[in-house]
């Protein structure tokens, strides 16, 4: 009769396999033990700063470099998480900005899109935020590899639209503005103008405004292009803010710039 391996020997057998996560169930089963001593033996190794749980049945293993964080990065265990949450998604706006080289401002949180609210969660010192995004299916993105597999990101065009429709989590204008200038050599001119088939108009016209104060009128000109094709309303640059009394509108965008816009490049 074989003896039934420690949970700590089981997740070291894991981890040189090359696998950072597992659940509970699964645990639970490969180990043969109870419920109940399961959660102990695995309440005691979370003690011990072996493991992390972000979300209640999912767990991630900690290697020794990481265990100031109490995690390993986000983008080792982002795929496992989505999927064990049955949740489709792609990593998005500052954090898939940075992946592509635009890396003017590192994000302070992990940024997944996926297609319901879900709140932030926490893997020691790394947090992982979530943002909306009902056009998820539609959103162009790439496999990129990571240490531990796959995951999916947003393509650099996807990227810019979200950068101006979340304003908020991009660190508000003037950073999106930024990022966007960065971003710019890897953007493609046409991919813009496929993703704007789907897009609120003031979306594209935010976005074409801002590519043209960072002097990207390589990638603004086609969007101008394709607004003409369009009837346009006059939107301010920043939605939710008053437009100031006498503001000259932007003739080419249709945009009251009701902000002034500080780009550091």
């Amino acid at each position: 009769m074989s003896l039934k391996p420690t949970m700590l020997h089981w997740i070291e057998e894991l981890q040189s396999r090359g696998q950072y996560t597992f659940t509970r169930s699964q645990a639970e089963a490969e180990t043969e033990r109870s419920f109940i001593a399961t959660q102990t033996a695995l309440r005691r190794l979370k003690k011990q700063n072996r493991i992390v749980s972000p979300r209640r049945g999912f767990y991630i293993i900690i290697p020794l470099e990481y265990r100031a964080t109490a995690s390993p990065p986000a983008s080792w265990f982002i795929d496992d998480l989505m999927r064990f949450l049955n949740q489709p998604y792609y990593v998005g706006l500052l954090s898939a900005a940075a992946m592509q080289g635009a890396a003017h401002q590192q994000p302070m949180v992990f940024q997944v899109m996926t297609n319901k609210p879900i709140r932030t969660m926490h893997a020691g010192k790394v947090a992982i935020q979530f943002s909306v995004n009902g056009l998820l299916d539609q959103m162009p993105v790439t496999e990129k590899q990571t240490e531990t597999g796959t995951m999916r990101v947003a393509t650099p065009e996807t990227t810019a639209f979200d950068l101006v429709r979340y304003q908020g989590d991009a660190g508000h204008l003037n950073n999106a503005a930024t990022v966007l200038g960065e971003l710019a050599e890897y953007m493609d001119a046409q991919a813009l103008v496929n993703i704007a088939d789907y897009m609120r108009l003031p979306d594209v016209q935010r976005l074409g405004y801002l590519l043209d104060a960072v002097s990207e009128n390589d990638l603004a000109d086609p969007l101008a292009r394709w607004l003409k094709q369009h009837r346009l309303r006059s939107v301010p640059l920043y939605p939710g803010t008053m437009v100031p009394v006498g503001v000259a509108i932007d003739k080419r965008w249709h945009i009251l710039p009701n902000v002034e816009l500080e780009v550091d490049l």
